[in-house]
Protein backbone atom coordinates (compact mmCIF):
# COMPACT_ATOMS: atom_id res chain seq x y z
CA UNK A 1 0.00 0.00 0.00
CA UNK A 2 1.39 3.38 -1.03
CA UNK A 3 2.08 5.92 1.68
CA UNK A 4 1.31 9.62 1.41
CA UNK A 5 4.84 10.55 0.43
CA UNK A 6 4.83 8.08 -2.45
CA UNK A 7 1.50 9.42 -3.71
CA UNK A 8 2.75 13.00 -3.60
CA UNK A 9 5.89 11.99 -5.49
CA UNK A 10 3.90 10.30 -8.24
CA UNK A 11 1.65 13.34 -8.58
CA UNK A 12 4.61 15.69 -8.91
CA UNK A 13 6.25 13.40 -11.46
CA UNK A 14 3.08 13.40 -13.54
CA UNK A 15 2.74 17.18 -13.27
CA UNK A 16 6.40 17.59 -14.19
CA UNK A 17 5.85 15.44 -17.27
CA UNK A 18 2.85 17.52 -18.31
CA UNK A 19 4.78 20.74 -17.84
CA UNK A 20 7.67 19.48 -19.95
CA UNK A 21 5.27 18.30 -22.65
CA UNK A 22 3.49 21.70 -22.60
CA UNK A 23 6.81 23.56 -22.87
CA UNK A 24 7.91 21.39 -25.77
CA UNK A 25 4.50 21.86 -27.45
CA UNK A 26 4.35 25.62 -26.98
CA UNK A 27 5.69 26.42 -30.48
CA UNK A 28 3.21 24.01 -32.08
CA UNK A 29 0.41 25.40 -29.91
CA UNK A 30 1.27 28.94 -30.98
CA UNK A 31 1.30 27.89 -34.64
CA UNK A 32 -2.06 26.12 -34.18
CA UNK A 33 -3.61 29.24 -32.63
CA UNK A 34 -2.24 31.36 -35.47
CA UNK A 35 -3.70 28.93 -38.00
CA UNK A 36 -7.15 29.16 -36.35
CA UNK A 37 -6.99 32.96 -36.22
CA UNK A 38 -5.87 33.12 -39.85
CA UNK A 39 -8.63 30.80 -41.03
CA UNK A 40 -11.18 32.78 -38.98
CA UNK A 41 -10.23 35.95 -40.85
CA UNK A 42 -10.18 34.14 -44.21
CA UNK A 43 -13.58 32.52 -43.55
CA UNK A 44 -15.20 35.89 -42.79
CA UNK A 45 -13.72 37.42 -45.93
CA UNK A 46 -14.76 34.39 -48.02
CA UNK A 47 -18.30 34.61 -46.63
CA UNK A 48 -18.58 38.22 -47.79
CA UNK A 49 -17.33 37.23 -51.25
CA UNK A 50 -19.88 34.41 -51.51
CA UNK A 51 -22.76 36.62 -50.36
CA UNK A 52 -21.75 39.36 -52.78
CA UNK A 53 -21.47 36.87 -55.65
CA UNK A 54 -24.85 35.26 -54.95
CA UNK A 55 -26.54 38.67 -54.88
CA UNK A 56 -25.79 38.95 -58.60
CA UNK A 57 -28.15 36.13 -59.63
CA UNK A 58 -30.49 35.64 -56.64
CA UNK A 59 -32.53 37.90 -54.39
CA UNK A 60 -33.40 35.10 -51.94
CA UNK A 61 -31.94 36.43 -48.70
CA UNK A 62 -32.33 33.09 -46.90
CA UNK A 63 -30.44 31.20 -49.58
CA UNK A 64 -27.69 33.83 -49.76
CA UNK A 65 -27.16 33.91 -46.00
CA UNK A 66 -27.24 30.10 -45.74
CA UNK A 67 -24.68 29.72 -48.53
CA UNK A 68 -22.39 32.32 -46.92
CA UNK A 69 -22.64 30.61 -43.53
CA UNK A 70 -21.92 27.16 -44.99
CA UNK A 71 -18.88 28.55 -46.82
CA UNK A 72 -17.60 30.20 -43.62
CA UNK A 73 -18.08 27.00 -41.57
CA UNK A 74 -16.29 24.94 -44.23
CA UNK A 75 -13.23 27.21 -44.12
CA UNK A 76 -13.22 27.24 -40.29
CA UNK A 77 -13.53 23.43 -40.15
CA UNK A 78 -10.55 23.10 -42.47
CA UNK A 79 -8.57 25.45 -40.20
CA UNK A 80 -9.42 23.40 -37.08
CA UNK A 81 -8.31 20.17 -38.74
CA UNK A 82 -5.01 21.76 -39.84
CA UNK A 83 -4.45 23.11 -36.31
CA UNK A 84 -5.03 19.66 -34.80
CA UNK A 85 -2.59 18.18 -37.29
CA UNK A 86 0.03 20.77 -36.29
CA UNK A 87 -0.40 19.67 -32.66
CA UNK A 88 0.21 16.08 -33.69
CA UNK A 89 -3.33 14.96 -32.98
CA UNK A 90 -3.79 12.97 -36.19
CA UNK A 91 -5.85 10.32 -34.40
CA UNK A 92 -8.17 13.03 -33.07
CA UNK A 93 -8.66 14.34 -36.61
CA UNK A 94 -9.54 10.85 -37.85
CA UNK A 95 -11.99 10.37 -34.97
CA UNK A 96 -13.63 13.71 -35.65
CA UNK A 97 -14.04 12.92 -39.34
CA UNK A 98 -15.56 9.51 -38.56
CA UNK A 99 -17.85 11.06 -35.95
CA UNK A 100 -18.93 13.80 -38.33
CA UNK A 101 -19.86 11.21 -40.96
CA UNK A 102 -21.97 9.19 -38.53
CA UNK A 103 -23.60 12.35 -37.17
CA UNK A 104 -24.45 13.59 -40.67
CA UNK A 105 -25.98 10.20 -41.54
CA UNK A 106 -28.06 10.18 -38.35
CA UNK A 107 -29.27 13.73 -38.92
CA UNK A 108 -30.13 12.90 -42.51
CA UNK A 109 -32.38 10.01 -41.46
CA UNK A 110 -33.95 11.89 -38.56
CA UNK A 111 -34.74 15.04 -40.54
CA UNK A 112 -35.17 13.71 -44.08
CA UNK A 113 -38.32 15.78 -44.74
CA UNK A 114 -36.64 18.94 -43.45
CA UNK A 115 -33.55 18.16 -45.52
CA UNK A 116 -35.68 17.54 -48.63
CA UNK A 117 -37.41 20.88 -48.13
CA UNK A 118 -34.11 22.73 -47.77
CA UNK A 119 -32.64 21.09 -50.87
CA UNK A 120 -35.81 21.74 -52.87
CA UNK A 121 -35.94 25.35 -51.66
CA UNK A 122 -32.32 25.83 -52.69
CA UNK A 123 -32.98 24.47 -56.19
CA UNK A 124 -36.10 26.65 -56.53
CA UNK A 125 -34.10 29.70 -55.49
CA UNK A 126 -31.40 28.89 -58.06
CA UNK A 127 -33.65 27.91 -60.99
CA UNK A 128 -36.29 30.57 -60.13
CA UNK A 129 -39.39 28.97 -61.72
CA UNK A 130 -41.36 31.41 -59.54
CA UNK A 131 -40.55 34.79 -58.03
CA UNK A 132 -42.08 37.03 -55.39
CA UNK A 133 -45.10 38.78 -56.93
CA UNK A 134 -45.94 35.98 -59.39
CA UNK A 135 -49.49 34.64 -59.47
CA UNK A 136 -49.23 30.84 -59.48
CA UNK A 137 -51.27 27.69 -59.08
CA UNK A 138 -49.59 24.72 -57.43
CA UNK A 139 -50.65 21.79 -55.25
CA UNK A 140 -54.29 22.84 -55.70
CA UNK A 141 -53.75 26.38 -54.39
CA UNK A 142 -53.71 29.64 -56.32
CA UNK A 143 -52.39 33.00 -55.16
CA UNK A 144 -49.65 35.60 -55.32
CA UNK A 145 -46.19 34.57 -54.12
CA UNK A 146 -45.34 36.74 -51.11
CA UNK A 147 -42.27 34.88 -49.84
CA UNK A 148 -39.84 32.23 -51.09
CA UNK A 149 -38.14 30.58 -48.12
CA UNK A 150 -35.78 27.65 -48.16
CA UNK A 151 -38.29 25.50 -46.30
CA UNK A 152 -41.54 26.72 -47.85
CA UNK A 153 -43.32 28.96 -50.35
CA UNK A 154 -45.94 31.42 -49.03
CA UNK A 155 -48.94 32.42 -51.16
CA UNK A 156 -51.58 35.12 -50.63
CA UNK A 157 -54.91 33.72 -51.87
CA UNK A 158 -56.54 37.21 -52.06
CA UNK A 159 -59.16 36.07 -49.53
CA UNK A 160 -57.41 37.22 -46.38
CA UNK A 161 -55.38 34.05 -45.86
CA UNK A 162 -51.80 33.04 -46.57
CA UNK A 163 -50.92 29.51 -47.68
CA UNK A 164 -47.54 28.01 -46.80
CA UNK A 165 -46.56 25.07 -49.00
CA UNK A 166 -43.47 22.91 -48.29
CA UNK A 167 -40.73 23.53 -50.83
CA UNK A 168 -40.43 19.86 -51.78
CA UNK A 169 -44.14 19.76 -52.76
CA UNK A 170 -43.70 22.83 -54.96
CA UNK A 171 -40.52 21.40 -56.48
CA UNK A 172 -42.00 17.95 -57.19
CA UNK A 173 -45.41 18.99 -58.56
CA UNK A 174 -46.52 21.12 -61.54
CA UNK A 175 -46.57 24.91 -61.21
CA UNK A 176 -48.84 27.10 -63.32
CA UNK A 177 -47.25 30.55 -63.43
CA UNK A 178 -49.68 33.18 -64.68
CA UNK A 179 -47.13 36.00 -64.48
CA UNK A 180 -44.00 34.61 -66.11
CA UNK A 181 -44.92 35.56 -69.71
CA UNK A 182 -46.29 38.97 -68.64
CA UNK A 183 -49.63 38.24 -70.27
CA UNK A 184 -52.69 36.11 -69.62
CA UNK A 185 -55.69 35.11 -71.69
CA UNK A 186 -59.08 35.43 -70.01
CA UNK A 187 -62.12 33.49 -71.15
CA UNK A 188 -65.67 34.82 -70.80
CA UNK A 189 -68.36 32.18 -71.35
CA UNK A 190 -72.10 32.85 -71.78
CA UNK A 191 -74.78 32.55 -74.44
CA UNK A 192 -77.24 34.46 -76.63
CA UNK A 193 -80.82 33.82 -77.61
CA UNK A 194 -81.67 31.60 -80.56
CA UNK A 195 -83.50 34.58 -82.06
CA UNK A 196 -80.48 36.93 -82.03
CA UNK A 197 -78.36 37.81 -85.03
CA UNK A 198 -75.13 35.93 -84.29
CA UNK A 199 -72.89 38.09 -86.47
CA UNK A 200 -74.23 41.23 -84.82
CA UNK A 201 -73.80 39.75 -81.33
CA UNK A 202 -70.22 38.81 -82.19
CA UNK A 203 -69.32 42.31 -83.40
CA UNK A 204 -70.99 43.96 -80.39
CA UNK A 205 -69.18 41.74 -77.87
CA UNK A 206 -65.77 42.18 -79.47
CA UNK A 207 -66.14 45.96 -79.66
CA UNK A 208 -67.27 46.17 -76.03
CA UNK A 209 -64.30 44.19 -74.74
CA UNK A 210 -61.79 46.00 -76.96
CA UNK A 211 -62.86 49.32 -75.43
CA UNK A 212 -61.78 48.25 -71.91
CA UNK A 213 -58.61 50.11 -70.79
CA UNK A 214 -56.68 47.07 -69.52
CA UNK A 215 -56.94 45.00 -72.72
CA UNK A 216 -53.63 44.34 -74.49
CA UNK A 217 -53.77 46.14 -77.82
CA UNK A 218 -51.22 43.84 -79.46
CA UNK A 219 -53.44 40.78 -78.96
CA UNK A 220 -56.77 40.12 -80.71
CA UNK A 221 -60.11 39.93 -78.93
CA UNK A 222 -61.91 36.88 -80.24
CA UNK A 223 -65.47 35.58 -79.93
CA UNK A 224 -66.43 32.07 -80.99
CA UNK A 225 -69.67 30.14 -80.80
CA UNK A 226 -69.04 26.73 -79.26
CA UNK A 227 -72.37 24.95 -78.87
CA UNK A 228 -76.14 24.95 -79.05
CA UNK A 229 -78.53 24.01 -76.26
CA UNK A 230 -82.27 24.35 -75.66
CA UNK A 231 -81.76 27.62 -73.76
CA UNK A 232 -79.07 29.36 -75.82
CA UNK A 233 -76.34 29.44 -78.38
CA UNK A 234 -73.17 29.28 -76.30
CA UNK A 235 -70.19 31.53 -76.97
CA UNK A 236 -66.84 32.39 -75.48
CA UNK A 237 -64.80 35.59 -75.66
CA UNK A 238 -61.01 35.49 -75.43
CA UNK A 239 -59.02 38.56 -74.47
CA UNK A 240 -55.54 39.22 -73.10
CA UNK A 241 -54.41 41.23 -70.07
CA UNK A 242 -51.18 41.99 -68.20
CA UNK A 243 -51.48 40.29 -64.76
CA UNK A 244 -49.14 42.85 -63.21
CA UNK A 245 -51.58 45.66 -64.04
CA UNK A 246 -54.99 44.12 -63.40
CA UNK A 247 -56.34 41.18 -61.44
CA UNK A 248 -57.81 38.41 -63.62
CA UNK A 249 -61.03 38.21 -61.59
CA UNK A 250 -61.59 41.96 -61.85
CA UNK A 251 -60.82 41.90 -65.58
CA UNK A 252 -63.39 39.15 -66.18
CA UNK A 253 -65.98 41.01 -64.10
CA UNK A 254 -65.48 44.24 -66.06
CA UNK A 255 -65.68 42.34 -69.35
CA UNK A 256 -68.99 40.72 -68.36
CA UNK A 257 -70.46 44.11 -67.44
CA UNK A 258 -69.25 45.66 -70.67
CA UNK A 259 -70.66 42.87 -72.86
CA UNK A 260 -73.99 42.85 -70.98
CA UNK A 261 -74.32 46.62 -71.33
CA UNK A 262 -73.46 46.52 -75.03
CA UNK A 263 -75.94 43.69 -75.62
CA UNK A 264 -78.70 45.63 -73.83
CA UNK A 265 -78.00 48.74 -75.92
CA UNK A 266 -78.10 46.71 -79.15
CA UNK A 267 -81.13 44.56 -78.30
CA UNK A 268 -79.10 41.33 -77.88
CA UNK A 269 -80.05 39.02 -75.00
CA UNK A 270 -77.23 37.49 -72.93
CA UNK A 271 -78.46 34.11 -71.68
CA UNK A 272 -77.04 32.09 -68.79
CA UNK A 273 -77.79 28.35 -68.42
CA UNK A 274 -81.04 27.46 -66.65
CA UNK A 275 -81.30 30.85 -64.94
CA UNK A 276 -82.56 33.24 -67.60
CA UNK A 277 -86.16 33.82 -68.57
CA UNK A 278 -85.71 34.39 -72.31
CA UNK A 279 -88.22 37.13 -73.13
CA UNK A 280 -87.34 37.03 -76.84
CA UNK A 281 -87.94 33.30 -76.98
CA UNK A 282 -91.27 33.66 -75.15
CA UNK A 283 -92.27 36.51 -77.43
CA UNK A 284 -91.48 34.36 -80.46
CA UNK A 285 -93.50 31.47 -79.09
CA UNK A 286 -96.51 33.72 -78.43
CA UNK A 287 -96.60 35.01 -82.01
CA UNK A 288 -96.59 31.51 -83.53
Amino acid sequence: MLNVGEVVRLIFERLEGWVKTAVVSLPNLAVALLVILLFNVVSRYFRRLVVRGFHRFSDNVSLINLTGTVAQLAIMTLGVFIALDVLGLEKTVASLLAGAGVLALAIGFAFQDLTANFISGTIIALQRPIEVGDVVNTNGFQGKVVSIKLRSIVLDNSAGQTIEIPSKDVFQKPIINFSRSGQRRIELTAGVSHLDDLSKAQQVAISAVKALPFIRKDKPVEMHYKGVSLEMIQFLVWFWIEPSKVDATKALSEAIKAVKKAFDENDVLMVFPAHTYDLKKRAGESTD
